[in-house]
Parts: structure tokens; C-alpha cells; sequence
């Protein structure tokens, strides 16, 4: 117990033991330098009977037996001894002092063999050995005091925050798995990410360079390809992705029960690109389509309208746009229903397109507010409603654009069992306003057709997705929401929460980031960092303390819940390194859904891999005659509708004039009887 008289009884002991030592040690001196102590006359016949008896026992034998007994007796001293502990105090240090103290302590006997004094041998061998005791007593004695607790051996708490992961491969049909490795308790461990039921959303996170593509979505697209899925893919980099998807289809298209057909999209190489019409009139039923259509077109184009939906002049150009489209779409059946016509037709005079689009009855509603404001001759609010879908859309009269948006090379059922197909769409960082709004018409219109019963599985790739706007009740929110059962899993690549709320709007960005099912997220930083970490949730920790004061050190352990990963270890994760957390299946529990792991990518096999890759091939050698001769028939096309149909009007008016009959012109004596009778009447 520590009480006062057990303390000072310890102490007793102590110095018993090392006052016997240092009595072992000068005895051993006294009778290894006997000869000098004679010559200095420092002998006496008591002191000389009472060692020969002691050193009957042999303990005096030789050097090295004293020399051990008395080292022994100094260790067991220093053992129960007990000094205040000191944080400054190190153990390289206390090593120098014991391992310096031994070697004189025992090199001192070779001072016997030196050619000198009698004397001069004694005074070397007995200050050398006092010496090196003194250091052993020095370190043994710093021993005690040295804090043995390193409490600084994981400054950044990194064995703290591991946690065990799954380390199980869990396949199916569907899922994507991922080799990993990861860290608990300083060792390092197997693991897989196994993303099981890949149709509750992917969202993959990252700043530019944390490896979301190398990573993450390549395998994906291997993955998925491999299991026979029909797939889109925004390629934001045309053609890194679409490259990728073409071998492995080449790789892998025995797979598939009908063998899936490729197709891109890209408006800069148009020698490498299919025509697809996103206006495809077969694929649209009701004006709703319409209005679909004309949203995202505008709002991909005036990405600030986002969050002023619902204001007068955000809402008239789109209905303005609706009108124009839904015209085209029933115009003899939809012969002229294209994006580029659009444009065209929007471009015509008031005088002229007004009276065409009121020949269409399910437009009227939609077109009288603006033939109002024409007739009233409130030309300030007419080009309110009308310009800024005029002008907006003028950014896309590109002769490039129309000969892409005009064709019928493909159809966007991409998961039609009959003819599946592999779709790929390439942007321009550097045109990506103009682009973007066009391939967001394309992908709004291909997630009605996929989001359908009875259809194939369907693999959705959007990398970098804040570069496309797909908003709406059936935008890409509806297709995380309802595609599940549909069996279309969909993969979003984005850089930062704040880049999605920026192009998105506050609301439909907590939309998408909370729906999502499944998470993996490279470095990212400020808000998206602690939403991360607070999803991933917490885990247990131990905490360990010291309290040092002048008679003794405490420590004290605890445990407490905190963050598996902080935020700011999210910001400062290495490329190939993400955490996140997986969606599991009612007939497939898994238990260990977190993971913060390191994603294990052969290099060498992929580099070699790559360098076998074939190039995307050409369609189709289009010249500039080409598309100048198909932008030019598209002028043609909308001017004849417009004299066409102003044609017919005016004969329809000039019909009504002349089978208008004459009207009787009444006189005097009939009015005066008129008012008779109705008088008459009246009395």
C-alpha cells in the first residue's frame, strides 16, 4: 500500500542495498591495490585479518566476481527506486550514460597492464571503475524518471480512427468490386469495396487529380461491360472514356445475348460521330414531352434561371419554346421535328409565325399571352418573353450542331432488348456552355425512354455532371428515385458539393446528394468534407492522459464516440485513397458498409493495357460541303413551312371574305315596327 512508513521503509532498503554495493566495491579496491595502499602506508593488521576471513567466502576471488556482485546489488537498488517522472527526459540519453558506464566499468582492468607505479595503476584502475559506476548509477537513476507512456508516438490519432472493413468479395450480376487495402491498428489489411446493388446511385467525389476516373469509374465501365449491361456515358474529356468503353465492348461483347451496337455523339470530329435527333417526334406523346424538352434546353443554356423558376420571364420563354416545339412535333407528323428547325422557326417575324402557331389548337393557351402583347402593341413585354429564348437559342445556330441534331443515325432506347446499345457523348471543356445545353436536351429525353419496364439493365456514367443540367421531375433526381426496379444503376462523377449547389440550386443539390445510395469520395474539403464525415458516422476511440506532479504520475484511460475520418483528414486524402459507404440488398446484409481504404490499381497492366488500345473509329468522311449544304436545307425547310402555311391563311381569309353574305340594310318603317312590337311585348 502507499502509505508514508511503506514509502520510507522502500527507501531504507534502497540505500541499504546500494551502501552495500559501494562496501563490496571498496573492498575489492582495498585487496586489488593492496600493494599501493602499503607503500602509502594506508594498511592496518585489523582491517587485513578481517578481509582475509571475508575472503574465504571467494567472493573476492578475481576481478570480475566483485565486480558483478556489487554491479548486481546497483541494479536491484535502482529497481525499487522511484523518481519523478520527466516528459524532457530520452532514452537515447539514458542508454549513452549505462552503455559508457559498463565499458569503463569493466575495461578498467587493463590498467593492470600497464608498465607504470604501483601507485599510478591503482589511482587509474580505481577511477576508471568509479567512473563507470557512477555513470550506471547516473542512467539507472534517469530510468526511473523517464515517462514511459509515449504519448506522442500518433500525433495525428491515425490508429485511433481504424476500423475493421469488409474483406469479403461480394459478388453478383450487378455489382462493382474494387480491390483495396486498408489500415487497423497499424497493420495493413485486404479488403473490398464491393458496390452490390449499383441501381440506388453511385456518387463519386473527388477534386480534379484524387484518381475518380482511374480509380473508380474505368472500372465501372470494365465491370459493367463485362456483365452485359447497355450503357451511356458523358464523356466530359472526349474521347478518354468513350476509347475505354469501345475496346472493352470489343473485349467483351460475347457476353451479351444481342450483341450491343456503339454509338458517339461528338460535335468538334464530326467524322466521328453519329446524328441522333433528341426531338425524335416517335418519342413524344403529349405536350408534356415538349415542355420537358424546352426546359432543359433554356435552363441548360441560362444556367442562373435554376433558381428563378417560377418567375414571368423565366417561365414565358419556356412556354414560348413548348409552343414551337409541340408545332413542329404535330406539323404532318412531325416531319420537321428537330432542334436546328426549332431554332429556325423561332427566328421568324411576330407577323408571320404568330397566326401559324394559332392554327394549333393544343398551343393556343400557351401562345396567346405573347399575341396579346403583339396586339396590344406592348413590344417592351413581347421581347421580354420571347428575346431571351430567341437569343439563347442563337448560340447554338452552328452549322456543326445542326448537322448532328438533324440526323437519325440511332435512337436513344439504349436499353431496347432488341437492339441494346452502348451510347457515347462527348463534350468541350472549352465550349462547354454551348455543348452542355445540348447534350442535357439529349440525356433529359434518353432518361424517359430507359426509365421503363420490361427493358435491359442500363449503366448511367456522368463524369463530371455539374458541366450538364438534367432537372425536372424527370431529371436525374426522378431516375435515382423510381429507376431502381428498372434496373438502372447511375454513376455520377462530381468535384465538390458547392460546384453541384452552384449549377444546381441549394435545393435539387440536397436532393441528389441525399438520395444517393451509395458514396466514394476522393480528397475533398469544407462543407462536403464534414457532410462526409458525419454520414460515415463514428466509432468508438480510446483517450489516454497523464498527470504529472511533484510526488507521482497518473494516467487514465477512457473511451468515447468520435469520427471514424474528420473532415480534415477527407481534405488532406492521397490520390487512390477514398471513403465512403456502400448500399447492401435485402437478401444480401452486409454489416461493414464504411470503408477507408486505398484502391489497389495494377499500373504496370493498366499503362500496357492502354497502349493496345485501338483509336475510336471513323464513321463517316463528312466534308464542309456537307454540313453547309444540311445547314442550308434546314433554312430552306422552315422558310417554305412559313410560306407555305401564310399562304394557305391568306387564301383561307380571302375565301371568308368573299362567301361573307351581304348584309340587309334596314329601314326606317321596319325599325319603327320593331320597336312596336317589342314594346307590345313589353306592355
Amino acid at each position: 500500500m502507499q502509505t508514508g512508513e511503506d514509502i520510507q521503509g522502500l527507501r531504507k532498503i534502497i540505500d541499504f542495498t546500494r551502501l552495500l554495493s559501494l562496501f563490496i566495491l571498496s573492498i575489492h579496491f582495498y585487496i586489488c591495490c593492496y600493494a599501493s595502499f602499503e607503500q602509502l602506508h594506508w594498511t592496518a593488521k585489523i582491517i587485513n585479518n578481517t578481509l582475509l576471513n571475508i575472503s574465504k567466502t571467494g567472493l573476492f576471488n578475481g576481478i570480475l566476481k566483485p565486480k558483478l556482485a556489487a554491479l548486481l546489488l546497483l541494479i536491484v537498488s535502482l529497481i525499487g527506486a522511484k523518481g519523478k517522472k520527466d516528459e524532457k527526459i530520452r532514452m537515447d540519453i539514458i542508454a549513452a550514460y549505462i552503455s559508457i558506464g559498463l565499458l569503463l566499468y569493466f575495461i578498467s582492468a587493463l590498467c593492470f597492464y600497464l608498465n607504470a607505479a604501483p601507485a599510478i595503476i591503482a589511482i587509474s584502475y580505481t577511477g576508471i571503475t568509479g567512473l563507470g559506476y557512477l555513470l550506471i548509477l547516473t542512467g539507472g537513476g534517469r530510468l526511473s524518471r523517464l515517462l514511459k507512456l509515449n504519448l506522442q508516438k500518433d500525433i495525428f490519432n491515425n490508429e485511433n480512427e481504424t476500423f475493421p472493413q469488409e474483406e469479403r468479395l461480394l459478388e453478383n450480376e450487378f455489382s462493382v468490386n474494387l480491390p483495396a487495402k486498408y489500415n487497423l491498428k497499424g497493420k495493413i489489411r485486404n479488403s473490398w469495396i464491393n458496390f452490390i446493388n449499383p441501381f440506388r446511385g453511385l456518387l463519386v467525389l473527388g477534386t480534379p487529380g484524387a484518381g475518380k476516373t482511374y480509380f473508380v469509374i474505368r472500372h465501372i465501365i470494365d465491370q459493367h461491360i463485362k456483365k452485359g449491361f447497355s450503357m451511356f456515358i458523358y464523356d466530359f474529356k472526349f474521347d478518354d472514356l468513350t476509347k475505354l468503353a469501345y475496346n472493352k465492348l470489343k473485349l467483351y461483347w460475347r457476353n451479351y445475348k444481342v450483341k450491343p451496337k456503339f454509338y458517339m455523339i461528338n460535335f468538334d470530329d464530326l467524322s466521328k460521330t453519329h446524328r441522333c435527333n433528341p426531338l425524335d417526334p416517335q418519342s413524344m406523346d403529349d405536350i408534356t414531352d415538349a415542355t420537358e424538352a424546352s426546359r432543359t434546353i433554356l435552363l441548360g443554356i441560362n444556367r442562373e434561371w435554376i433558381r428563378k423558376q417560377g418567375d414571368f420571364f423565366v417561365e414565358s420563354p419556356i412556354n414560348f419554346l413548348t409552343a414551337i416545339i409541340w408545332y413542329l412535333r404535330k406539323y404532318e407528323d412531325g416531319k420537321y421535328c428537330t432542334l436546328p428547325h426549332v431554332i429556325e422557326l423561332m427566328q421568324a417575324e411576330y407577323e408571320e409565325l404568330f397566326p401559324i402557331l394559332m392554327e394549333q389548337e393544343e398551343i393556343k393557351v400557351l401562345i396567346n399571352p405573347f399575341v396579346s402583347a403583339y396586339q396590344n402593341k406592348a413590344k417592351e413585354q413581347l421581347e421580354g418573353q420571347v428575346a431571351s429564348a430567341k437569343i439563347s437559342l442563337a448560340r447554338l445556330s452552328s452549322p456543326q450542331l445542326y448537322y448532328v441534331l438533324s440526323g437519325n443515325d440511332f435512337t436513344l432506347d439504349i436499353n431496347n432488348p432488341e437492339e441494346p446499345k452502348i451510347v457515347c457523348m462527348g463534350n468541350n471543356p472549352q465550349k462547354v456552355q454551348v455543348y452542355g445545353a445540348v447534350l442535357s436536351l439529349y440525356i433529359s429525353r434518353m432518361i424517359k425512354l430507359v426509365n421503363q419496364k420490361g427493358k435491359l439493365k442500363s449503366s448511367h456514367i456522368y463524369d463530371e455532371f455539374p458541366t450538364i443540367y438534367v432537372g425536372g421531375g424527370s431529371g436525374i433526381d426522378g431516375l435515382l428515385a423510381t429507376a431502381r426496379s428498372n434496373k438502372v444503376a447511375t454513376t455520377l462523377g462530381i468535384q465538390d458539393y458547392s460546384q453541384l449547389k452552384k449549377d444546381y440550386g441549394k435545393e435539387q443539390a440536397e436532393v441528389i446528394m441525399n438520395i444517393v445510395g451509395n458514396i466514394i469520395s476522393g480528397q475533398v474539403t469544407g462543407d462536403t468534407a464534414k457532410q462526409l464525415s458525419e454520414r460515415i458516422g463514428k466509432i468508438m476511440q480510446q483517450r489516454d492522459s497523464v498527470s504529472i506532479n511533484s510526488s507521482e504520475t497518473s494516467v487514465s484511460k477512457s473511451t468515447q464516440l468520435d469520427y471514424a475520418v474528420p473532415a480534415s483528414k477527407i481534405s488532406g486524402l492521397s490520390s487512390g485513397t477514398f471513403v465512403g459507404m456502400i448500399a447492401d440488398n435485402p437478401e444480401e446484409k452486409v454489416d461493414l458498409k464504411v470503408f477507408h481504404s486505398e484502391i489497389r490499381n495494377d499500373h504496370a497492366a493498366i499503362k500496357a493495357e492502354e497502349d493496345s488500345y485501338q483509336p475510336v473509329p471513323v464513321i463517316k468522311l463528312v466534308s464542309a460541303f456537307d454540313i453547309q449544304e444540311n445547314y442550308l436545307m434546314i433554312k430552306s425547310d422552315v422558310r417554305n413551312l412559313i410560306d407555305t402555311e401564310v399562304g394557305i391563311l391568306k387564301e383561307r381569309k380571302a375565301a371568308e371574305q368573299i362567301s361573307e353574305p351581304d348584309k340587309e340594310i334596314e329601314s326606317p318603317e321596319n325599325k319603327d315596327d320593331e320597336e312596336s312590337t317589342t314594346q307590345g311585348i313589353s306592355l
